[in-house]
């Protein structure tokens, strides 16, 4: 049978049954290709539509298979092989999808009545189709009177799987979030799980190789970033792009030649600092070495004040490139002033960053700014294990016509091949195909490297993680499994808990840095915040100022403090629109002043509130116990003397045995005479009662004391 013959049967299109039997493992199939029948009750039974008398002559057919004739045998030598192994993943995967809800909760589907069904999350359609007891295409003709238009692949919303459940008389029973989570991974947010799923792949896998470095081009706008990265790569892009600004992230692989050796250097061309920190923020450090582009007759600009403060808040090497050296204004010493005063010094005056003068209009300087970062990839030494699977960021992702989802990759480690499966964030698929920058079909990349992957179910976002798998179906089980985290966590965890001044107020051993975001009116006011800041004296807790600027609170301003996990102080400024839900997002505190002692109140306090304050104790009073008597069946109550001081009521207390600790604890009643009493005084009678009956005897000390904590010094 034709797979175009068996996707008519099964009523799914052929694209789709293609899909299904490179799930089970049967590879290079076309719709005109034959199906062996044992290839095509495999298809079937995955879709839930074997016949049972397929499944009782199975046996039959295993044995005639075994006695065919040897000529025949070689005729289609290779597609045994290709049975043989989807029927050893049947075996295994077999009983997986016939108990798909044991998956999400083995323990709870076996106590499940016949009208119940257990919903965790989204469902794909096969799976669905098999819990209700339905053919998938009879499902699927059930969702288009919804107007849902749903493959037997994809998944359906939850809310849309319970109605359909009840409205065929199942009582839905949800799974407690978090139930199966929490005893397989810890709580929290996907990336806990996958860091789980790291460590489950084990070490890594042979030696450590020098890696190519991956490089950013950071700068104020029209001061030359993708002019650069066009002499450097000799292909001119700069034309098609709107007033030259450049308007997406892109990835290029280029190899220079120094000291007689070949290097491959990675470049990201991205739109400002803006995508580089975006992506920063959410947990993508993409970048080895930061190219600072600054123009030789404009000069630092503000936007590359904040390029220069977004690469250190990053902890990424900095190279400066002087463009523009060809105009007749450039003054590349002005410029290297300038950067003195933002404390990047240059090495022809004694500093540690590199400074090159480049024109990307004539090509001046270009190679020794590729010598130069060649230098500081040595320098850095970074490697790479090319063995590994492969792992990675996605650098930017979209929907193109007739190629469906396109991701743009950079691999951080291990090789990455065509045909893997593949998760990118939560979205999974198999490697379909591979380009590299030039549009070039390859079949596998290494680390460093930047591709185009085509294969995703559906489109990822910037910044996502992305790792492989031996096969779609394995990525897909742990996209449905963040999936159904997520939803089970209803968001909480999702991201790492930001900053805030209340809880700086309340303490915090480990940390000694407060990261600010400090914006103001105008340039003298910002001035003065900084240096009111500044003059804090404290040799235990120091300021760092992630960015400082003019104007309003923007969008950037708080995906810098996300990625930085700052606090952002604002004083005579406001919030520009829309930020202050970006800002409730990403969990990064905004704050916003108009009087400047109010806010280095607040800032001295949030700062002393990360010192840990200091306990000390003080001896209150001192009773001998002279007699016990013994109330009810074991209350016993020591009747004291006090010989020093004062004993107050509850108060915490040790016992003392000939100089020695023999109990601390608390005292839980106290009384003159048959009276209860708040203290009692030196040289007064009482009646003491521990909160543990026999921790004392006659002739021992009670001492009365109690903890007082210091509020630190800065």
């Amino acid at each position: 049978m034709k797979v175009s013959e068996l996707a008519r049967q099964a009523e799914v299109s052929a694209e789709e049954m293609l899909e299904i039997l490179s799930d089970l493992g049967i590879e290079g199939k076309t719709a005109d290709d034959e199906l062996t029948d044992e290839q095509k009750d495999l298809a079937l039974d995955d879709l839930g539509m074997l016949p049972e008398e397929a499944e009782e002559t199975e046996d039959t057919q295993e044995a005639q298979a075994e006695t065919e004739a040897p000529a025949e045998a070689e005729d289609v030598a290779a597609e045994p092989d290709e049975g043989e192994q989807p029927s050893g993943e049947a075996s295994e995967a077999g009983p997986e999808e016939s108990s798909a809800a044991a998956e999400s909760a083995p323990a709870e589907e076996e106590s499940l009545k016949p009208d119940q069904i257990l919903l965790t999350g989204p469902i794909k359609v096969r799976d669905f189709a098999e819990r209700l007891g339905v053919r998938p295409n009879v499902l699927i003709a059930e969702l288009m009177k919804m107007n849902i238009f749903a493959s037997i692949t994809q998944g359906i919303d939850a809310k849309v799987a319970r109605e359909i459940a009840e409205k065929r008389g199942f009582t839905v029973i949800r799974e407690k979030p978090g139930k199966k989570r929490a005893e397989e991974t810890p709580a929290g947010k996907p990336k806990k799980t996958r860091e789980g799923r790291e460590k489950k792949k084990g070490a890594d896998v042979g030696e450590a190789l020098p890696r190519p470095p991956v490089v950013t081009f950071l700068g104020h706008v029209d001061h030359g970033k993708t002019s650069l990265l066009d002499r450097i790569r000799s292909a001119r892009v700069v034309e098609g792009e709107s007033g030259g600004i450049t308007q997406h992230i892109g990835a290029y692989s280029v190899e220079v030649e120094h000291e007689g050796k070949t290097h491959p250097i990675t470049f990201l061309d991205t739109p400002g600092h803006a995508a580089f920190t975006s992506m920063r923020a959410r947990g993508a450090n993409l970048t080895d070495i930061a190219v600072l582009v600054v123009a030789a007759d404009d000069g630092v600009m503000p936007q590359t004040i904040e390029a220069i403060q977004h690469a250190r808040a990053a902890g990424v090497c900095i190279v400066v490139a002087i463009n523009k050296t060809d105009l007749p204004g450039a003054s590349p010493d002005r410029v290297r002033q300038q950067l003195q005063q933002h404390e990047l010094m240059p090495e022809e005056w004694g500093g540690e960053i590199g400074c090159v003068e480049v024109s990307a209009a004539t090509g001046e300087g270009m190679d020794q700014l590729l010598e130069r970062l060649a230098l500081e990839s040595e320098l850095l030494e970074l490697t790479a294990h090319p063995a590994n699977p492969a792992e990675g960021f996605v650098i930017e992702a979209r929907l193109e016509p007739g190629r469906g989802p396109v991701a743009n990759l950079l691999i951080k480690d291990g090789t990455l091949k065509s045909g893997q499966g593949i998760l990118c964030g939560t979205q999974a698929g198999k490697v379909k195909a591979l380009f590299n920058d030039q549009g070039q079909a390859i079949g596998e990349a290494g680390p460093a490297s930047a591709v185009q992957v085509l294969g995703l179910n559906g489109v990822p976002e910037a910044g996502d993680m992305f790792d492989v798998y031996k096969n779609e179906r394995e990525a897909q089980k742990v996209a449905d499994e963040l999936v159904e985290e997520e939803s089970a966590g209803s968001g909480a965890g999702e991201q790492q808990k930001k900053l805030s001044l209340e809880d700086l107020f309340g303490g915090g051993e480990e940390t000694k840095e407060l990261p600010l975001v400090v914006k103001a009116d105008v340039q003298g006011s910002l001035e003065a915040v900084c240096q009111s800041l500044e003059n804090i004296k404290s040799d235990k807790v120091k300021i760092k100022f992630i960015l400082t600027g003019v104007g309003n609170v923007t969008g950037n301003d708080v995906m810098l403090a996300s990625a930085s996990n700052a606090i952002i102080i604002g004083f005579h400024v406001g919030v520009e629109s829309g930020v202050r839900g970006t800002a409730e997002r990403e969990g990064v505190e905004v704050r916003l002043y108009s009087i400047i002692y109010e806010l280095l109140e607040q800032v001295e306090a949030a700062m002393k509130g990360m010192l840990e304050p200091e306990q000390r104790e003080r001896a209150l009073g001192r009773a001998e116990i002279r007699q016990i008597f013994t109330i009810g069946k074991r209350a016993r109550v020591a009747g004291c003397l006090v010989s020093e001081g004062r004993i107050p009521a509850r108060s915490r207390v040790r016992v003392l045995r000939g100089g020695d600790v023999v109990y601390e604890g608390r005292i839980v009643s106290l009384k003159h005479y048959q009276n209860d009493a708040s203290e009692i005084r030196h040289g007064q009678e009482c009646g003491i009662q521990l909160d543990n009956p026999d921790s004392f005897q006659e002739g021992d000390m009670i001492e009365a004391f109690e903890v007082e904590r210091i509020a630190p010094e800065l």
